[in-house]
């Protein structure tokens, strides 16, 4: 944890940009009954049935200080679907960028070794010699701020029925147009200090005899 916290304490630096990422899939799910529209005093209604018309993945980076992020639509979220994302991270998003600080969940698919699964050997070294990884700890997802861009994009714009892949990918990217026009960025205030006396349970105890529990 933190490793993490430190991390975000950086100041920024083209070079070395700390950047966040995550993932999340959503439901697709196709109107069966047109709904009514929207009238004086009343919101568009639909019907509770709907089809489900299969699942669409989404991953997300963000850059906190810059406001920046990133976001690819994918079928599945397979170790494939993320070494492709990450090549995109290093060599389209940040191609003059000498290490990304790049920090994630430890999910088994956000490893090197996906890399390896996608590419061949010397292209999955090299863009792993590209990233300084930083793993959020286990139950520890929320010290990811990629988790509030996800967030928002939840909240902002995924919060309904949505028939398509095809419809899915234009609201994500015009959402993400959106929120970088903005310049939206996290003010993250959460330090160190700050987790040693509010977490002080998840820390071990010491005793005067010099034993831990």
């Amino acid at each position: 944890m933190e490793d993490v916290l430190d991390v975000y304490k950086r100041p920024y630096d083209s070079k070395r940009p700390v950047v966040c990422m995550d993932e999340t899939n959503k439901q697709l799910t196709k109107e069966t009954r047109l709904p009514i529209p929207a009238s004086p005093g009343e919101s568009v209604r639909y019907d509770t049935e709907y089809e489900r018309n299969g699942t669409c993945n989404v991953f997300l980076s963000c850059e906190p200080l810059q406001g920046r992020r990133t976001t690819k639509v994918t079928e599945r979220r397979t170790k494939i679907d993320w070494a492709k994302f990450i090549q995109e991270l290093v060599d389209n998003d940040y191609p003059s960028a000498d290490k990304i600080i790049l920090v994630m969940d430890n999910l088994n698919t956000h490893a090197g070794s996906s890399l390896y699964e996608a590419f061949e050997p010397a292209e999955a070294k090299r863009i792993l010699d590209k990233l300084e990884i930083h793993y959020t700890p286990k139950h520890g997802s929320w010290l990811n701020m990629a988790e509030i861009e996800l967030s928002h994009l939840s909240r902002q714009c995924l919060q309904r029925r949505i028939a398509d892949k095809e419809t899915f990918i234009r609201e994500v990217s015009a959402w993400n147009t959106l929120r970088d026009a903005e310049g939206s960025r996290i003010d993250w205030q959460f330090t160190t200090t700050d987790a040693r006396i509010k977490l002080k349970k998840l820390y071990p105890v010491f005793h005067s005899e010099g034993q831990n529990h």
